[in-house]
């Protein structure tokens, strides 16, 4: 009783410190804010998007940024850029978290297996994932999205088998190095299974380092996602997404380059601020800093 009572005033006491080590992090605070706005905003797009997604007009086309009505502009069918944007971003942040998500069960396990269990089953997990690591992450997805063909689900797809391998190592390395830690030689001496000693002394451990290395994934998946997109080989027209709107308004950068520049801007701010996330949670769960 008295060393469970321990155990838990330890973990309250870790995230206690954690979030006070956050809330001094004044940036990763404001980085925080600014994606928790956009994620309401794009929620509530059908209230608060002041026009259709799709419902254009060819006098509308290319206004510049201030015309009346259309804050933003429009694009290259007269659509307002506004709502495109707000729109936009539910594609992006989904083919930008979705696959990372997914990486981070699949490749979290595997990677925990691999580094509790070693052998020739770690090993076996372990080479297969260095096949994958033979190829840039780039060039695999645009091979696999190319190969399944376009669409949001094999887009999701492509990168979700681009970032399953990276997961897998870090989990692999972390779980190594917790394996051979005093608390867990103990608990396999005092008779606790291989899967309780998982469950009660590993994960509580390796989650964190885990999810914070996925975190920081989710600019670089956001990115790839877009690239496809730009390539033709993520989302399809006429459905708003960031990747796709730099794709089909790159000609008009001679004509209107403020408005052509608005989807990559919105993808640079959400890049930016997921980084800033993730280094803060590095930050402010790094006890020894």
């Amino acid at each position: 009783m008295a060393t469970a009572t321990l155990k838990t005033s330890r973990a309250q006491g870790y995230w206690d410190g954690v979030l006070k080590r956050l809330k001094r992090d004044k940036l990763t605070l404001f980085c925080a804010g600014v994606l928790l706005l956009m994620l309401i905003v794009m929620i509530a797009a059908p209230y608060v998007a002041p026009h259709s997604p799709y419902q254009g007009s060819m006098i509308r086309r290319l206004k510049p940024i201030g015309f009346p009505g259309y804050p933003l502009g429009t694009d290259e069918l007269g659509r307002d850029m506004v709502t495109r944007l707000i729109y936009g971003g539910r594609l992006s942040w989904t083919l930008g978290i979705s696959p990372v998500a997914i990486a981070f069960a699949i490749g979290g396990t595997l990677g925990i297996i691999a580094g509790f269990a070693g052998g020739w089953l770690g090993m076996l997990i372990m080479r297969v994932t260095d096949v994958f690591y033979a190829f840039p992450s780039v060039l695999l997805a645009v091979a696999i999205s190319g190969a399944l063909g376009a669409g949001i689900f094999n887009a999701v797809l492509a990168l979700t088998l681009v970032f399953i391998p990276p997961i897998i190592r870090v989990a692999e390395s972390v779980t190594t190095s917790v394996r051979v830690l005093d608390y867990v030689e103990s608990a396999r001496a005092s008779g606790a299974g291989a899967f309780t000693i998982v469950r009660v002394h590993v994960l509580p451990n390796v989650l964190g380092p885990i999810f914070v290395y996925a975190t920081n994934l989710i600019s670089v998946s956001m990115i790839l996602a877009s690239g496809l997109s730009f390539l033709g080989l993520g989302t399809k027209p006429p459905e708003p997404e960031w990747g796709l709107m730099l794709n089909t308004l790159r000609t008009a950068i001679y004509n209107q380059p403020l408005v052509a520049m608005l989807p990559g801007l919105c993808i640079f701010t959400t890049s930016i601020c997921f980084n800033m996330v993730s280094d803060g949670l590095r930050s402010a769960m790094d006890v020894k800093s």
